[in-house]
This record gives C-alpha cells, sequence and structure tokens, in this order.
C-alpha cells in the first residue's frame, strides 16, 4: 500500500500557531480516541509540548471496548500521564478534573503566589487530531455551544480561547495530522475511524481492514449484526452476505459493493457493531513507548 500521506496548508499553519502558543498555557489537555489511543495520538504534539504538563482524555468511550480502555488507563499511569474518560452521553465530572489539574499545577501556582502574582485561572490548550471530539468536549464540559460541533475532519479551522468560568480558560486549536504515517497500520485505523477523509484511501481497502479485525477479535458481533456469513473469511462472501441482508443487491443479481462499504464503515464509526478497541497496549513496540 502507497504511503499515507495527508498534510492540508491549514494542518501545517495551525502546527506553527500551536508553536507560538504553546508558552501562554499552563497545560495541555490531549484528546484521542479509545477505540485507538495510540494510533490517534499525533507524535509532533510530544516536540511541540516538551515537557510542559498534559492531561489525556480518552473520547468516546462509549464506543470503545471498557476492558481494553482500561489497559490503556494504566498504560497511561505508567507513564506518568493522567487520564480522564468522555462519554458524551454521560455526565462529565468538571470539578474532578478541575482539582486534577489544580493539582497537577500546584507547585507552579505555589511559586507565583510566593511571587507575589494574584490567583488566576488555569490556561489549558485542547490539542487532538482531526475528528477526535474536541468541539463536542468543550461544548459539554461549558454547559453551552461554545465550539462548532461537526462529524468531519477539520472543523474547527482557527485558535479561539474559551472562558468556562472563573477557574479555567481553555485555548481550543483545530485538529492536526502529521504529514505522513510511517506505520501503515495507523492510517488504516484512523480511516476505518473516519479521522482521515475517505478519499484518502480506497473505500474497499478501509473496508477489508475492518471486516479482518472485526473478524479476528469481535466475530460475536460481526454474527449478531451481519448472521453467521458475516464471519466468513472470504472477503467478498463477507460483502455479498451484508448486502443481502440490506437489500443492497442491484439489478442482475449484482452487489452493489460501494454501498456495502459505506453501510459497514458507517456502522462501525457509530457503533451498530458493538464497543471495540483497534489496539492494545501489549503491542506498543519499545520505540512507540
Amino acid at each position: 500500500m502507497k504511503q499515507i500521506q495527508w498534510f492540508p496548508g491549514h494542518m501545517s499553519k495551525a502546527s506553527r500557531e500551536i508553536k507560538e502558543k504553546i508558552q501562554l498555557v499552563d497545560i495541555v489537555c490531549e484528546l484521542v480516541d479509545a477505540r485507538s489511543p495510540l494510533a490517534s495520538r499525533n507524535p509532533v504534539i510530544d516536540d511541540i509540548v516538551g515537557v510542559r504538563p498534559r492531561i489525556v482524555i480518552l473520547t468516546k468511550t462509549d464506543l470503545a471496548d471498557e476492558r481494553k480502555t482500561r489497559l490503556w488507563h494504566q498504560y497511561f499511569a505508567d507513564h506518568a500521564i493522567p487520564t480522564f474518560d468522555f462519554d458524551v452521553n454521560k455526565r462529565f465530572n468538571l470539578k474532578a478534573f478541575v482539582d486534577s489539574l489544580q493539582q497537577i499545577l500546584s507547585e507552579k501556582f505555589a511559586k507565583e503566589k510566593a511571587q507575589g502574582r494574584k490567583p488566576r485561572a488555569i490556561r489549558m490548550m485542547i490539542v487532538g487530531i482531526p475528528n477526535v471530539g474536541k468541539s463536542t468536549f468543550i461544548n459539554k464540559i461549558a454547559g453551552r455551544k461554545a465550539a462548532t460541533v461537526g462529524n468531519k475532519p477539520g472543523v474547527t479551522k482557527a485558535q479561539q480561547w474559551i472562558r468556562l468560568h472563573q477557574q479555567l480558560e481553555l485555548l481550543d486549536t483545530p485538529g492536526i495530522l502529521w504529514p505522513k504515517f510511517e506505520d501503515q497500520s495507523v492510517g488504516l485505523k484512523l480511516a476505518l475511524l473516519g479521522t482521515i477523509k475517505d478519499d484518502i484511501l480506497p473505500l474497499e481497502t478501509i473496508a477489508e481492514y475492518g471486516l479482518t479485525f472485526m473478524r479476528d477479535n469481535y466475530p460475536n458481533q460481526l454474527v449478531e449484526r451481519y448472521g453467521e456469513a458475516g464471519i466468513s473469511a472470504d472477503f467478498i462472501e463477507q460483502l455479498d452476505s451484508i448486502a443481502k441482508m440490506r437489500n443492497s443487491i442491484g439489478r442482475g443479481g449484482e452487489t452493489d459493493y460501494h454501498k456495502i462499504y459505506q453501510f459497514f464503515l458507517h456502522d462501525i464509526r457509530n457503533g451498530a457493531l458493538g464497543c471495540l478497541t483497534l489496539e492494545v497496549p501489549e503491542e506498543v513496540t519499545a520505540d512507540e513507548a
């Protein structure tokens, strides 16, 4: 498979602006997709953030495998990075979140107080790749529509400060990807979850990757949704069985494969195939860690 590259001009500009603004914030809040916490982390962010304090939010936990999510919390804890879950269907404990931020920054604020500086709100930068749920997260903790929400990559186009209350100010930033995916499996995972646009990779390639993953890791969920034929080792047989279930057989008895690719991807991205997680910490190599 060809090397996956997608780095539009606005992403390059956003990267430069984040570097310029990083000195204005106390802490960085990095959002990652709980279904693929490693693949959805932008390695460029590590270089930008440096040693600045960081907290990780695992988004879309309602769509992720709960057992594997616990493993990821432990993984980040082992790397001294605090984490929080974010399920859009549940109340987010903002008080506990702010308390955690204050604890992380207690030494910094104690020094400022000793220097005679007045107490102030925590300044936090929100970062993450496209379509990871940044705007949804901001609106949820703000209790109002403070950021534009869209179920597609690249909704936020510019940085914006958002004041939540006296204790917390947020600097939202556009989602940015890194220039190219050296590990092709990373590109496939992000494509399957809808993080990169569907025209970057052929839908057939994404669908085949996703169906193979589901057959090998969540076969019961495939059967529940598509029937026994859904776990066929033959990719075309899988597609044909889904087509029959969906009545997507065209004239002459031929399957509309493009339509089935779209249907399957919609199912996997929106939870119709059940909760799933594409990777676990045990798969992280020494270099990745």
